[in-house]
């Protein structure tokens, strides 16, 4: 029979992980930060939030378009 699915958890409620900071590659050493290791890391990431240092794949998005989406 099929397998139940693992109960999802949040961030905030899931036990500390053995997975490194995605930025710098270091372990943590407390969720205070999760999922990176520090400020520092949780910072440079979102900079690249900003400064379109990330993208989601897909054509670029057309103003108009939008525009007309919202009415």
């Amino acid at each position: 029979g099929a397998r139940p699915s693992p109960c999802i958890m949040s961030e905030a409620t899931r036990p500390l992980s053995k997975r490194p900071c995605p930025i710098c590659k270091s372990p943590r050493q407390t969720d205070e930060y999760a999922p990176f290791c520090s400020a520092r890391c949780r910072d440079k990431d979102l900079n690249r939030w900003f400064n379109d240092g990330y993208s989601v794949p897909g054509r670029p998005a057309d103003p108009e378009e939008i525009a007309r989406e919202q009415d």
